[in-house]
């Protein structure tokens, strides 16, 4: 169940912005029970929500600029009264329980760092992505906040990850990964290598040492933790891999009457595994260590998407994901010097 107060959602956000996003929110309300407010040009909302008949289901809040998708961090400073922004906003003052955003990812984070401050303790937010992994999604992060890291950050991201990990998956006492090119402690560069050190002695995590980009998608660990220029292209080209293999997978059970019918009969598995590797169907990125749920759509999300990054904002703030990742950020505070 999610909170009374709704989702912040950034309707001028996203590739198919307003219209996919207009969509999306009237799904989240129509068919999850979400309540959602919109953030945006009210004269274009209101056409939109028209369009679908539901003016009167879904609030708008007025945002007299919007962020555009090939806008970089600047941006957020340049237009401080952003739809992004205020939605935000609406998240610091207690109107909204969480924002959701399919918009540029580099604005978001830099938004959300300026409106809603990082958790005391936490060195700098991190973007976390659930892959495919069973039984449970593992955590990857970070996947792009951040291009340079220090070794105390990816032990910071660990715990941020395994927090997000216990809490939107039910993982208990999560194991973490360090992404490196080789199994062995000595593998990778001096920054790896010293995370490896930290990651060995932290109070609180559950150090499984490291990972190769192999075992991405084995389930060997929960939680993996990375800078955010490896874990984004590792993202990247695992979801081209994706995108490629069921391309191959639709032209070889359509090149027989054999293979059409092997698929027939297997299209309840194909399906699900569709689903499992849909990026539209898990909601999205989380911005982790911030004073506020904020969850990033993918850019290129439509309605259905959009309906599930709410539903993923609302679970998060009713789990109390801000308040779980400050206890841990506290408890390593006095365990550990790093904090």
């Amino acid at each position: 169940m999610s909170e009374s107060r709704p989702v912040a959602l950034d309707a001028m956000g996203g590739d198919h912005a307003p219209h996919e996003i207009v969509a999306g929110a009237v799904h989240a309300v129509r068919e999850r029970g979400l309540p959602v407010v919109l953030v945006g040009s009210p004269r274009v909302l209101y056409e939109a929500l028209a369009d679908h008949d539901a003016t009167k289901e879904v609030p708008i809040v007025r945002a007299e600029e919007a962020l555009e998708m090939d806008e970089g961090a600047l941006a957020s400073l340049r237009r401080p009264r952003s739809s992004i922004a205020i939605a935000c906003h609406l998240v610091r003052r207690g109107d909204a329980c969480a924002v959701v955003s399919a918009g540029s990812t580099a604005g978001i984070v830099t938004t959300g760092r300026l409106r809603l401050k990082g958790q005391q303790g936490v060195l700098r937010p991190a973007i976390a992505v659930d892959l495919p992994t069973l039984p449970a999604p593992a955590v990857l992060l970070d996947a792009g906040a951040n291009a340079e890291v220090k070794p105390e950050m990816l032990v910071q991201f660990a715990h941020l990850g395994a927090t997000y990990a216990e809490l939107a998956h039910g993982i208990t006492d999560p194991k973490v990964g360090l992404l490196t090119i080789g199994s062995e402690a000595e593998k990778g560069d001096k920054l790896v290598r010293r995370a490896h050190e930290l990651l060995q002695g932290s109070p609180g995590i559950n150090f499984a040492g490291n990972v190769e980009g192999h075992d991405l998608l084995t389930g060997k660990v929960d939680v993996i933790t990375t800078d955010g220029f490896t874990g984004n292209v590792a993202l990247k080209t695992m979801e081209g891999a994706v995108r490629y293999a069921f391309a191959e997978l639709r032209e070889a059970v359509s090149e027989s009457r054999l293979a059409r019918l092997g698929a027939a009969m297997q299209r309840s598995r194909l399906r699900e595994l569709r689903r499992r590797l849909d990026p539209e169907a898990h909601g999205g990125a989380v911005l982790l260590g911030l004073n506020g749920t904020v969850v990033i759509a993918h850019g290129a999300s439509k309605a259905q998407g959009i309906s599930a990054a709410c539903q993923l904002a609302a679970d998060l703030s009713a789990a109390g994901v801000v308040s779980a990742i400050g206890e841990r950020m506290s408890a390593g505070g006095r365990s550990h010097r790093l904090w």
